[in-house]
């Protein structure tokens, strides 16, 4: 399981890119009302900056910033203590410094937090409390299709007469494959508006094709 623990678990800056756009398009499909998701992405949050936001409309959130130098994490968990923030963000880098102690992050709080280098890998700051809840929001970061099916079977199904959403239907879009109508309707029955789809994919950056 991937946490603070086991952070090497994480896949590279680039690949987690990849991953978080995949899991904003796949949230997209499976909720057409942005309200909803869980997973959103962001290509132009900054100045050579983009950022993937997770929340789970109980207190919960992460979000995950992406710049050239490679990318940070801030996880909060509501029903965690926060550490002293220096101490879990000792040794950061510089790049990442305005983005975690700056806005939105600063009125979220901080839980955990895991930054990325090129030259230095995954690292992370001082963690004093190993029960940090990191995996709680971190294991969707394996990059195995089956982790996001089981997710939002139980998320998006539950309780509804939507159909499962199975790991097959989840890979093409792991895979970073166009979109096309096809891809979409395997995940889901119906698609009630192929345009807002469409523009929801043009804001992640994914590419897709209708036709």
């Amino acid at each position: 399981m991937i946490s603070t623990q086991n952070y090497a678990a994480l896949p590279p800056a680039a690949d987690l890119k990849r991953l978080c756009k995949a899991l904003a398009v796949l949230d997209a499909i499976n909720s057409p009302d942005w309200e909803y998701r869980y997973y959103s992405y962001n290509p132009a949050w900054g100045e050579d900056e983009q950022l993937l936001e997770m929340r789970d409309g109980e207190g919960d959130q992460m979000l995950v910033l992406f710049r050239p130098e490679g990318c940070v994490i801030n996880g909060f968990m509501h029903e965690y203590d926060q550490p002293d923030k220096a101490q879990v963000t000792r040794g950061l880098p510089d790049a990442f410094e305005s983005f975690m102690f700056g806005e939105p992050v600063n009125s979220i709080g901080t839980t955990f937090c895991l930054w990325y280098t090129p030259a230095h890998g995954w690292q992370r700051g001082t963690v004093e409390n190993e029960d940090d809840g990191s995996e709680e929001l971190l294991y969707i970061f394996d990059n195995q299709p089956a982790t996001y099916a089981d997710w939002a079977t139980e998320y998006y199904t539950d309780e509804s007469d939507k159909k499962p959403v199975t790991a097959e239907a989840v890979a093409p879009i792991y895979r970073q494959e166009p979109l096309t109508k096809a891809k979409a309707l395997a995940l889901v029955d119906e698609v009630e508006d192929w345009t807002m789809l469409a523009t929801d994919l043009q804001e992640i950056g994914y590419p897709y094709e209708f036709n």
